[in-house]
């Protein structure tokens, strides 16, 4: 199941900036449209409290029940990111993450079992269970004091069914 496709040239505009700013830190990032590739990139900081630069993709109800994995075709700079999944339109919920690391100018495939997704709120560990059938939107974050630029390029983001 294809939940997003960089090489479409309009899913970038699918996706806003959530960063640390809005606890007055002062990183910044930005999903940009490259040759065929989404780009999320920016500055991290740890500057006036901050340390996380994310964008989220609009509200799309996903059921990704039948599902067991997620996979990311990326081409990272060698930092490690996290696939944010939400379960609830409300700006500031619980948020289900997983990590997933990159090496530096080499395209690879992140896959990220369902069951690796913990819950998280504002960073901190929170109670709560993955709900596959209701997820409503993607997000990816960089964040654990990798201050500096960074660069991901992603080409597609694809939940994989299980064999039934």
């Amino acid at each position: 199941m294809l939940l997003a496709d960089f090489r479409d040239v309009n899913e970038s505009a699918c996706w806003r900036p959530t960063d640390d700013v809005v606890m007055g830190g002062q990183s910044s990032s930005a999903m940009l449209a490259g040759a065929g590739v989404g780009v999320f990139a920016g500055e991290l900081s740890l500057r006036g409290g901050g340390g996380f630069a994310s964008v989220r993709r609009q509200e799309q109800i996903m059921d990704l029940s039948l599902c067991d994995v997620i996979e990311l075709y990326v081409r990272g700079d060698g930092k490690t990111y996290k696939l944010n999944l939400r379960t609830s339109s409300r700006f500031d919920g619980v948020v289900y993450q997983a990590p997933f690391a990159t090496e530096s100018g080499t395209w690879l495939t992140a896959r990220l079992p369902l069951a690796a997704f913990e819950p998280r709120f504002r960073g901190r560990r929170a109670a709560g269970t993955l709900e596959p059938a209701n997820v409503s939107s993607l997000g990816l974050l960089i964040s654990d004091k990798q201050a500096g630029p960074f660069r991901l390029e992603l080409s597609t983001i694809v939940a994989t069914l299980r064999p039934r």
